[in-house]
């Protein structure tokens, strides 16, 4: 499966003016793909006042989100601010190139800004299957517990998305790895760039790494979308061989 990460900066609760950024960007691209993965939050920034750019699931976005996949029959996902039932989400949102969708609500919400205070929390953990793949949908701090990701389901594909910022970086790096590794999958992680509103500053470091720890993509802290190419045989054979997962822990998740 080809992947397009999009590392990119964003305007401060401006949806707008993110989608025409990240679209001109989608549409440049001469090299077509499976998949193109966005950041968290791509349309406003990670905000705590998510009145001010939340939508609906019927809303302009994911509109948006349905008329790229369309138009250029690949899959498009990333999270950005939902309201629904009278509560907001940090949701991710996968929308296959046929208009269908399925998303994840943020299990985890980063209390040391305050998001568990604006934010309701996800109650499950969601598997997508697209294209013969499992992939398993994350956003930032979910990067933290690694439980909640443990591979229990047999998924291919380990996806995080985030607004991860620089002071903290190195974990990001660390954790990415060690997801990869215990759970023998590929790793995606998808970070943004750039300042933002409350002088937060974004480094990226976005990457695609395999199911032995191997970086095979970094972004660095380069703007643009990087392409790609995953290979499940590899991986699977890799599985077979080594048989790590079969000895790993049964438990249950309580939500």
């Amino acid at each position: 499966m080809k992947i397009a990460i999009f590392q990119t900066t964003l305007s401060w609760e401006n949806p707008a003016s993110n989608r025409t950024f990240i679209e001109e960007y989608f549409m440049s691209e001469e090299e077509s793909f499976d998949l193109f993965v966005l950041p968290e939050m791509f349309s406003s920034g990670f905000t705590m006042n998510p009145e001010n750019v939340a939508e609906s699931m019927d809303g302009i976005t994911v509109s948006w989100m349905k008329a790229l996949a369309l138009k250029n029959d690949c899959a498009v996902c990333g999270s950005l601010v939902i309201s629904e039932n009278n509560s907001f989400y940090n949701r991710f949102i996968f929308v296959h190139p046929n208009g269908k969708i399925d998303f994840y609500d943020k299990r985890h919400l980063f209390t040391l800004a305050g998001e568990h205070e604006r934010y309701s929390k996800g109650n499950k953990k969601v598997i997508i299957e697209y294209k013969g793949w499992k992939i398993c949908p994350q956003i930032c701090y979910d990067l933290r517990f690694p439980v909640f990701s443990r591979n229990q389901e047999g998924y291919d594909l380990l996806l995080y998305v985030a607004n991860w910022p620089k002071p903290r970086i190195n974990a990001w790096d660390i954790l990415l790895k060690a997801r990869a590794v215990e759970n023998m999958c590929y790793v995606i992680g998808i970070n943004r760039i750039g300042l933002d509103e409350n002088s937060h500053e974004y480094v990226g470091h976005s990457q695609v790494i395999d199911e032995l720890g191997n970086s095979i993509t970094n972004a660095a802290n380069n703007l643009g979308v990087f392409i790609t190419v995953l290979d499940q045989q590899k991986m699977l054979e890799t599985r077979k061989k080594l048989k790590f997962l079969d000895d790993k822990d049964d438990f249950e998740l309580i939500f």
